[in-house]
């Protein structure tokens, strides 16, 4: 088998690698804290690998991404702001019906949508390039026989309780340590981590993730939703300039009691269909949350790996080591439920024949261009928009 490409090894593209406590953060409607963490590789090309840990002795899922052909990907699987948009839909859409619940609010979720808008400004060859991203709105489409003005205060309770959307809400100064060739280097330009050294994810596992004997999931966490094909070549995505990239989503309820299959389609190339189980105290699919955490570090490490391609910088290998710490605060009794996120800390092993300098500036360029930490450093409260029927 090969494992260094998506395809090799024949598994899924989604995976449970090991079973554990369902996160407070995601099955809870009470004040909690859990530590999600991602362990990140590069595999060739655009093609990238993560195990993430829904907390601390929580689910395990191996998820994969891939870029499409306007960044020369293979398009094999999803592409990292897919994972983050997915995400969004389904810690939403947890909220809401555990809200929903709590009061005795009947609630029927019939689809949501969430396009996500970011920009790139500047000269990604000059290294002058950033990211940027815009707040969304959830667009949501119900049933209920609860007042439309209960039903609508509800939601927005929902996204305030959400800690995938605290994302986009709430400014984090995130932090980040590098690694050049096994040894710790200091951090120049970026927020310095003030944690312990972390283990580089080659040497933590003595082999490649595989999937968890007996696990079952209710459909295939992760399908391709092939597009038309364009009739000439789209051009390669522009390396300076403003260029404006519209991520559109759409999810439905496979389970009305929350497992939720998310659609993401780009302009062009394959869209994914990513499931995400966000039912109480279940765990067939990984939570929105675990979507979040894998997007976020699939995104920095694309803008790793393009900048390398761009100033042909001699690195072996890519890996990461990232902690999202997501909490709950308030209460849903009186809908003061509040999401949040502590800022996330990245550990970034590099292999490479160049000097440290060198790597110091790639870690600076890749988290300026990166469009999820730009978004993670912004402050963009979204919005619902509620299409309610009697039900």
């Amino acid at each position: 088998m090969d494992y260094n490409r998506i395809d090799g090894t024949g598994f899924p593209l989604a995976f449970k690698v090991a079973a554990g406590t369902r996160a407070a953060t995601v099955a809870g409607i009470t004040p909690a804290r859990d530590v999600f963490r991602v362990e990140a590789r590069t595999m060739g090309g655009h093609q990238k690998e993560v195990v993430v840990a829904e907390g601390e002795g929580g689910d395990v899922w191996r998820l994969t991404s891939d870029e499409g052909i306007l960044l020369q990907g293979s398009d094999l699987a999803p592409f990292p702001l897919a994972w983050f948009n997915a995400g969004l839909h389904a810690d939403f859409v947890n909220r809401a019906l555990a809200l929903a619940r709590a009061r005795g609010v009947p609630l029927t979720i019939d689809g949501v949508r969430v396009a996500n808008q970011y920009y790139f400004q500047g000269s990604f060859l000059r290294g002058t390039g950033e990211g940027s991203a815009e707040a969304v709105s959830v667009q949501v489409a119900a049933r209920s026989r609860a007042p439309h003005a209960t039903v609508r205060t509800l939601l927005e309770a929902a996204l305030a309780a959400s800690p995938a959307h605290a994302c986009l809400a709430l400014p984090q100064r995130n932090t980040f340590a590098l690694y050049v060739n096994g040894r710790r280097v200091p951090v120049t330009r970026v927020a310095a981590s003030t944690a312990a050294d972390q283990i580089d994810p080659f040497k933590a596992h003595g082999s490649a993730p595989a999937p968890l004997a007996g696990a079952t999931a209710p459909q295939p966490l992760v399908v391709a939703v092939p597009q038309a094909v364009a009739t000439t070549p789209p051009a390669p995505l522009p390396a300076e300039g403003r260029v404006p990239i519209t991520i559109p989503g759409a999810a439905t309820l496979t389970d009305p009691a929350g497992i939720v299959a998310t659609t993401v389609t780009p302009r062009v190339g394959n869209g994914f269909c990513i499931t995400c189980d966000e039912r109480p105290g279940a765990a067939t699919a990984p939570s929105g949350l675990a979507a979040v955490a894998a997007g976020i570090a699939f995104c920095y490490m694309t803008q790793f790996t393009r900048y390398i391609e761009y100033r042909k910088h001699k690195v072996r290998a890519i890996r990461f080591v990232q902690t999202l710490p997501f909490t709950l605060a308030g209460s849903a009794a009186d809908l003061s439920l509040a999401g949040g996120l502590e800022p996330v800390d990245t550990h970034v092993f590099l292999h490479a024949e160049e000097p440290d300098a060198v790597m110091q500036n790639l870690l600076e360029v890749a988290e300026n261009t990166c469009y999820l930490h730009a978004a993670l450093r912004s402050t963009l409260p979204g919005r619902v928009e509620l299409d309610l029927r009697d039900g």
